[in-house]
């Protein structure tokens, strides 16, 4: 988390002219994997896959953007504390993070290198499960509960002829305990960015605005 804050303080001293993202905005999708941190391993542990999509808004500014985006993490569960509400505990069990990030970022351009940082806050849904017997069945639910959390990262992409190639390494801080532990996780995601610059246009068009006016 320090050397990520660093990177966001510091790592952007130089003024440089943006010319790939000037009043552009990209689709992104990654898959890669989530960490559990510190005693957040008492109750998670890493599963393949998680994945995330949103976009790259940039500002007026083109240095500066906006980048929602929609985080699904998957891990290994351990429950710690027994449910009042089912008679069973579960062990390596499977939960859900559907968290929507809403950070704001910071980007340099070197030719067709970008490296970026961003921060933001998040919320979203967490699916836990838990076990029941019924009769001589196990029956499995899942527990749904709302989680705030604050989103930050550090990356870089390279632009190939129509799309990015990038890669993200992300720290997501949840503000509320879960089986008495932290929830604190790494995120490392791979993937594309494309321009869907144009398809905005023609949303925005048919729907009477322009964001597009210099």
């Amino acid at each position: 988390m320090v050397l990520l804050t660093l990177c966001f303080t510091t790592g952007f001293a130089q003024e440089e002219q943006d010319t790939i993202h000037y009043h552009k905005i990209y689709y992104l999708g990654g898959t890669g994997l989530s960490f559990p941190m510190g005693k957040t391993n008492n109750v998670f542990t890493t599963k393949l896959f998680s994945g995330s999509m949103g976009l790259d808004i940039s500002l007026k500014d083109s240095r500066y953007f906006l980048t929602p985006t929609l985080y699904l993490l998957t891990y290994g569960y351990n429950q710690q504390r027994p449910d009042p509400d089912y008679n069973y505990m579960v062990q390596n069990g499977r939960a859900n993070f559907y968290m929507l990030s809403l950070a704001a970022g910071r980007r340099r351009q070197f030719k067709r290198l970008n490296t970026f940082v961003y921060l933001g806050p998040a919320i979203g849904l967490v699916s836990e499960p838990r076990g029941e017997l019924v009769g001589q069945v196990l029956k499995m639910d899942n527990k749904y509960s709302v989680s705030v959390a604050g989103k930050m990262g550090v990356g870089a992409d390279y632009k190939f002829p129509g799309f990015f190639i990038g890669a993200e390494l992300g720290y997501l801080q949840h503000f509320r305990q879960i089986e008495g532990n932290p929830v604190q996780f790494l995120t490392l995601m791979v993937g594309l960015k494309s321009d869907i610059t144009s398809l905005s246009e023609k949303v925005s068009h048919a729907i009477g605005l322009d964001n597009y006016i210099d």
